[in-house]
Protein backbone atom coordinates (compact mmCIF):
# COMPACT_ATOMS: atom_id res chain seq x y z
CA UNK A 1 0.00 0.00 0.00
CA UNK A 2 1.37 3.40 -0.97
CA UNK A 3 1.42 6.07 1.71
CA UNK A 4 -0.99 8.33 -0.15
CA UNK A 5 -3.56 5.49 0.13
CA UNK A 6 -2.76 4.82 3.77
CA UNK A 7 -2.65 8.41 5.01
CA UNK A 8 -6.44 8.89 5.34
CA UNK A 9 -6.56 5.72 7.45
CA UNK A 10 -3.59 6.92 9.49
CA UNK A 11 -5.36 10.22 10.14
CA UNK A 12 -8.44 8.32 11.33
CA UNK A 13 -6.24 6.27 13.67
CA UNK A 14 -4.64 9.42 15.06
CA UNK A 15 -8.07 10.89 15.72
CA UNK A 16 -9.44 7.72 17.31
CA UNK A 17 -6.58 7.24 19.76
CA UNK A 18 -5.50 10.85 20.21
CA UNK A 19 -2.01 10.03 18.95
CA UNK A 20 0.40 12.81 18.00
CA UNK A 21 1.63 12.81 14.40
CA UNK A 22 4.67 14.88 15.44
CA UNK A 23 5.63 12.24 18.01
CA UNK A 24 5.37 9.52 15.34
CA UNK A 25 7.61 11.57 13.07
CA UNK A 26 10.11 12.11 15.87
CA UNK A 27 10.18 8.35 16.47
CA UNK A 28 10.69 7.78 12.75
CA UNK A 29 13.70 10.09 12.72
CA UNK A 30 15.13 8.43 15.82
CA UNK A 31 14.89 5.03 14.12
CA UNK A 32 16.36 6.42 10.91
CA UNK A 33 19.41 7.72 12.76
CA UNK A 34 20.06 4.30 14.29
CA UNK A 35 19.63 2.13 11.19
CA UNK A 36 20.82 1.61 7.64
CA UNK A 37 18.91 0.98 4.40
CA UNK A 38 17.48 -2.53 4.38
CA UNK A 39 17.63 -4.90 1.43
CA UNK A 40 14.15 -6.45 1.16
CA UNK A 41 15.64 -9.50 -0.55
CA UNK A 42 17.00 -10.53 2.85
CA UNK A 43 13.49 -11.61 3.83
CA UNK A 44 13.68 -14.48 1.37
CA UNK A 45 11.42 -16.13 -1.15
CA UNK A 46 8.12 -14.44 -0.35
CA UNK A 47 7.01 -13.77 -3.92
CA UNK A 48 4.42 -16.32 -5.04
CA UNK A 49 4.66 -18.10 -1.68
CA UNK A 50 2.04 -18.98 0.91
CA UNK A 51 2.93 -16.88 3.93
CA UNK A 52 1.75 -17.59 7.46
CA UNK A 53 0.90 -14.38 9.31
CA UNK A 54 1.16 -15.45 12.93
CA UNK A 55 -0.56 -13.27 15.49
CA UNK A 56 0.18 -13.45 19.19
CA UNK A 57 -3.30 -14.48 20.25
CA UNK A 58 -3.87 -17.47 22.58
CA UNK A 59 -5.17 -19.62 19.73
CA UNK A 60 -1.65 -19.82 18.30
CA UNK A 61 -0.90 -22.46 20.94
CA UNK A 62 -3.42 -24.84 19.38
CA UNK A 63 -2.14 -27.80 17.45
CA UNK A 64 -4.24 -26.86 14.41
CA UNK A 65 -2.78 -23.33 14.23
CA UNK A 66 0.78 -24.53 14.68
CA UNK A 67 0.42 -27.15 11.96
CA UNK A 68 -1.09 -24.61 9.56
CA UNK A 69 1.87 -22.33 10.16
CA UNK A 70 4.30 -25.20 9.71
CA UNK A 71 2.75 -26.08 6.35
CA UNK A 72 3.34 -22.62 4.87
CA UNK A 73 6.29 -21.72 2.68
CA UNK A 74 7.23 -18.64 4.71
CA UNK A 75 6.37 -17.57 8.26
CA UNK A 76 6.01 -14.00 9.52
CA UNK A 77 5.62 -13.67 13.27
CA UNK A 78 4.14 -10.71 15.13
CA UNK A 79 5.83 -9.89 18.44
CA UNK A 80 5.63 -12.77 20.94
CA UNK A 81 4.17 -15.12 18.32
CA UNK A 82 7.81 -15.69 17.36
CA UNK A 83 8.57 -17.20 20.77
CA UNK A 84 5.58 -19.53 20.57
CA UNK A 85 6.49 -20.68 17.06
CA UNK A 86 10.12 -21.28 17.93
CA UNK A 87 9.13 -23.21 21.05
CA UNK A 88 7.39 -25.61 18.66
CA UNK A 89 10.34 -25.78 16.23
CA UNK A 90 8.71 -23.58 13.59
CA UNK A 91 11.28 -21.31 11.99
CA UNK A 92 10.33 -17.66 11.50
CA UNK A 93 11.45 -15.88 8.34
CA UNK A 94 10.61 -12.36 9.54
CA UNK A 95 9.54 -10.85 12.84
CA UNK A 96 7.36 -7.72 12.98
CA UNK A 97 7.44 -5.73 16.21
CA UNK A 98 7.19 -2.36 17.89
CA UNK A 99 9.50 -3.64 20.66
CA UNK A 100 6.82 -3.63 23.34
CA UNK A 101 7.32 -7.15 24.74
CA UNK A 102 10.31 -9.35 23.85
CA UNK A 103 13.38 -7.28 22.97
CA UNK A 104 15.80 -10.14 23.61
CA UNK A 105 14.08 -12.14 20.87
CA UNK A 106 14.54 -9.20 18.50
CA UNK A 107 18.26 -9.00 19.21
CA UNK A 108 18.73 -12.77 19.00
CA UNK A 109 16.96 -13.07 15.65
CA UNK A 110 19.00 -10.32 14.03
CA UNK A 111 22.23 -11.80 15.38
CA UNK A 112 21.45 -15.07 13.62
CA UNK A 113 20.48 -13.29 10.39
CA UNK A 114 16.68 -13.31 10.60
CA UNK A 115 15.11 -10.03 9.45
CA UNK A 116 13.11 -8.04 11.97
CA UNK A 117 10.79 -5.22 10.91
CA UNK A 118 11.19 -2.74 13.77
CA UNK A 119 8.40 -0.21 14.03
CA UNK A 120 8.79 3.25 15.58
CA UNK A 121 5.84 5.24 16.89
CA UNK A 122 5.32 8.13 19.26
CA UNK A 123 5.53 6.24 22.54
CA UNK A 124 8.27 3.68 21.93
CA UNK A 125 11.26 5.97 21.35
CA UNK A 126 13.03 4.77 24.55
CA UNK A 127 12.71 1.15 23.39
CA UNK A 128 14.01 2.04 19.93
CA UNK A 129 17.04 3.74 21.46
CA UNK A 130 17.71 0.86 23.82
CA UNK A 131 17.13 -2.17 21.57
CA UNK A 132 18.10 -1.20 18.02
CA UNK A 133 21.79 -0.46 18.71
CA UNK A 134 22.11 -3.98 20.12
CA UNK A 135 20.85 -5.53 16.86
CA UNK A 136 22.72 -6.64 13.79
CA UNK A 137 21.64 -3.63 11.76
CA UNK A 138 21.71 -5.26 8.33
CA UNK A 139 18.82 -7.41 9.56
CA UNK A 140 16.67 -4.50 10.80
CA UNK A 141 13.92 -3.24 8.51
CA UNK A 142 12.89 0.17 9.93
CA UNK A 143 9.20 1.06 9.60
CA UNK A 144 6.88 3.90 10.56
CA UNK A 145 3.13 4.57 10.63
CA UNK A 146 3.83 8.17 9.62
CA UNK A 147 4.96 9.31 6.18
CA UNK A 148 7.99 7.26 5.08
CA UNK A 149 11.26 9.14 5.04
CA UNK A 150 14.65 8.10 3.72
CA UNK A 151 15.13 4.40 4.36
CA UNK A 152 12.29 4.14 6.91
CA UNK A 153 9.39 2.41 5.17
CA UNK A 154 5.61 2.31 5.56
CA UNK A 155 3.92 -0.68 3.91
CA UNK A 156 0.56 -0.06 5.59
CA UNK A 157 -1.05 -1.49 8.68
CA UNK A 158 -1.24 -0.49 12.33
CA UNK A 159 -0.64 -3.38 14.74
CA UNK A 160 2.27 -5.82 14.48
CA UNK A 161 0.02 -8.48 12.99
CA UNK A 162 -1.67 -6.55 10.23
CA UNK A 163 1.61 -4.77 9.39
CA UNK A 164 3.09 -8.24 8.86
CA UNK A 165 0.28 -8.99 6.42
CA UNK A 166 0.79 -5.74 4.51
CA UNK A 167 4.54 -6.41 4.35
CA UNK A 168 3.97 -9.90 2.92
CA UNK A 169 1.59 -8.41 0.37
CA UNK A 170 4.17 -5.79 -0.66
CA UNK A 171 6.72 -8.55 -1.16
CA UNK A 172 4.43 -10.45 -3.54
CA UNK A 173 2.98 -13.25 -1.41
CA UNK A 174 0.61 -15.47 -3.38
CA UNK A 175 -1.58 -16.38 -0.39
CA UNK A 176 -1.80 -15.29 3.23
CA UNK A 177 -2.63 -17.80 5.95
CA UNK A 178 -3.63 -16.27 9.30
CA UNK A 179 -2.95 -18.15 12.55
CA UNK A 180 -3.06 -16.98 16.16
CA UNK A 181 -5.56 -14.19 15.53
CA UNK A 182 -8.16 -13.62 18.25
CA UNK A 183 -10.16 -10.45 17.58
CA UNK A 184 -12.49 -11.17 20.51
CA UNK A 185 -9.85 -12.08 23.09
CA UNK A 186 -11.55 -11.24 26.44
CA UNK A 187 -8.23 -10.98 28.27
CA UNK A 188 -7.06 -7.78 26.54
CA UNK A 189 -7.54 -4.28 27.94
CA UNK A 190 -9.80 -1.72 26.19
CA UNK A 191 -6.90 -0.07 24.33
CA UNK A 192 -5.74 -3.41 22.92
CA UNK A 193 -9.31 -4.33 22.01
CA UNK A 194 -9.63 -1.13 20.00
CA UNK A 195 -6.31 -1.85 18.27
CA UNK A 196 -7.59 -5.31 17.35
CA UNK A 197 -10.67 -3.70 15.82
CA UNK A 198 -8.44 -1.55 13.65
CA UNK A 199 -6.37 -4.61 12.71
CA UNK A 200 -9.57 -6.39 11.66
CA UNK A 201 -10.71 -3.45 9.55
CA UNK A 202 -7.30 -3.06 7.92
CA UNK A 203 -7.26 -6.74 7.00
CA UNK A 204 -10.58 -6.12 5.25
CA UNK A 205 -8.83 -3.44 3.19
CA UNK A 206 -6.04 -5.86 2.31
CA UNK A 207 -8.51 -8.61 1.50
CA UNK A 208 -10.25 -6.35 -0.99
CA UNK A 209 -6.97 -5.16 -2.51
CA UNK A 210 -5.78 -8.71 -3.02
CA UNK A 211 -9.15 -10.12 -4.11
CA UNK A 212 -8.48 -12.89 -1.62
CA UNK A 213 -10.92 -14.05 1.04
CA UNK A 214 -9.30 -14.23 4.50
CA UNK A 215 -10.96 -16.87 6.65
CA UNK A 216 -9.77 -14.97 9.75
CA UNK A 217 -12.44 -12.36 8.94
CA UNK A 218 -15.27 -14.88 8.74
CA UNK A 219 -17.85 -13.94 11.34
CA UNK A 220 -16.44 -10.43 11.66
CA UNK A 221 -17.28 -8.76 8.36
CA UNK A 222 -20.57 -7.31 9.57
CA UNK A 223 -18.70 -5.45 12.34
CA UNK A 224 -16.14 -3.82 10.05
CA UNK A 225 -16.23 -0.01 10.01
CA UNK A 226 -16.00 0.34 6.26
CA UNK A 227 -16.06 4.14 6.29
CA UNK A 228 -13.06 4.40 8.64
CA UNK A 229 -10.83 2.49 6.24
CA UNK A 230 -12.26 3.78 2.96
CA UNK A 231 -14.12 0.65 1.90
CA UNK A 232 -17.24 0.96 -0.21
Amino acid sequence: MEYNEFEPIYEAILADFGFDRTADERARETLAALTDPFDLQKIGAVRDATVAIAGAGPSLESRAALERARACDVVFGASTAVDVLEAHDIAVDCMVTDLDKNPETVVRLTERGTPVAVHAHGDNIPAVREVVPRCRLECVLPTTQAEPSGHVRNFGGFTDGDRAAFLADALGARRLEFVGWDFDDPSVDPMKAEKLRWARDLLAVLEQRRNERFSVLDGHRESIDASAVGLE
